[in-house]
C-alpha cells in the first residue's frame, strides 16, 4: 500500500538528510482494506510502514490466504480456472475519502508475479488483469480494486497415469475381441481388463475434482 499524508513531511536539509524513516504502523493513520473473497488467511508480523521526508507512506505484508473460487472442471485435466481477489475499504467512501488505485498495469504484476509463483506445481499462472470499479453499498460508494487470476493445469500427469493406461486397456479390449484366440483365452484377457477397468475407475474417483454442477467430462465415460 502507498499513500500521501502532507501532515507528515519534513526537510531532510534540517534533520541530517534523513530521508526516510521507519515507525509502526499505530503511530499513523493507514488504510483499513478487506480481501472479499477471503475464507481464512494468515498475515505476517510486519507492523512497521516506511515513511518518506515528502509525506509517501509505504506499507508492506505479506498474506497467505484462502479464497474462494467458482470452479469449472468439465475439460478436466486441460482446464483452466479464473479466481478473482477483490480488494477493498468499506469504511471510507471512494467519491471523498479514499479513492483506491493500483500503481503497476496488468503486464507488470504478471512479470513480478512469476517472480514468486512456484514453476514446479500442478498449476501455472496464465494470466493477470486488473479490474478498478465502484460498489455501491447502503447508498455509498466504495471503491473496489479486483485482480482476476487465470491459473492453467498442467495435465502431463494425469495424462501419463490415468488416459494413457484407460487407452491401452481399450485397445487390448479390441485386439482381444477381434484376434484368432479361444474362447477361453478371450474370457480370461477380458476379465483381466474389466479388473484392471475397475482399478482405473477407483484411482479417476480418487483424483477427480468433486463438482454438484457440471462433473468433468472423463469422469462420465
Amino acid at each position: 500500500q502507498e499513500w500521501k499524508n502532507t501532515f507528515a513531511t519534513w526537510d531532510p536539509k534540517d534533520f541530517c538528510n534523513i530521508t526516510k524513516v521507519i515507525l509502526p504502523t499505530e503511530a499513523y493513520w493507514s488504510p483499513p482494506v478487506f480481501i472479499l473473497e477471503k475464507v481464512n488467511g494468515q498475515s505476517s508480523n510486519l507492523e512497521y510502514v516506511d515513511v518518506m521526508h515528502d509525506g509517501i507512506f509505504n506499507y508492506t505484508q505479506a498474506f497467505q490466504v484462502t479464497l474462494t473460487c467458482s470452479l469449472r472442471i468439465f475439460k478436466f485435466p486441460f482446464d483452466t480456472q479464473t479466481c478473482n481477489l477483490s480488494i477493498a475499504s468499506f469504511l471510507y467512501p471512494a467519491v471523498t475519502d479514499l479513492i483506491m488505485k493500483t500503481r503497476q498495469t496488468s503486464a507488470e504484476m504478471m512479470q513480478n508475479s512469476h517472480g514468486f509463483l512456484l514453476t514446479d506445481g500442478e498449476w501455472k499462472l496464465a494470466n493477470l488483469s486488473v479490474i478498478e470499479y465502484v460498489e455501491t453499498l447502503n447508498d455509498e460508494k466504495f471503491g473496489v480494486v479486483t485482480y482476476v487470476i487465470s491459473i492453467e493445469r498442467r495435465p502431463t500427469l494425469y495424462v501419463l497415469n490415468l488416459m494413457l493406461p484407460t487407452c491401452a486397456l481399450y485397445l487390448l479390449d479390441m485386439a482381444v475381441l477381434f484376434g484368432p484366440s479361444s474362447l477361453e483365452e478371450k474370457i480370461s484377457f477380458q476379465i483381466a481388463i474389466i479388473l484392471g477397468s475397475s482399478m482405473l475407475a477407483v484411482i479417476l474417483n480418487d483424483i477427480l475434482p468433486t463438482s454438484s454442477n457440471r462433473p468433468p467430462v472423463i469422469g462420465n465415460h
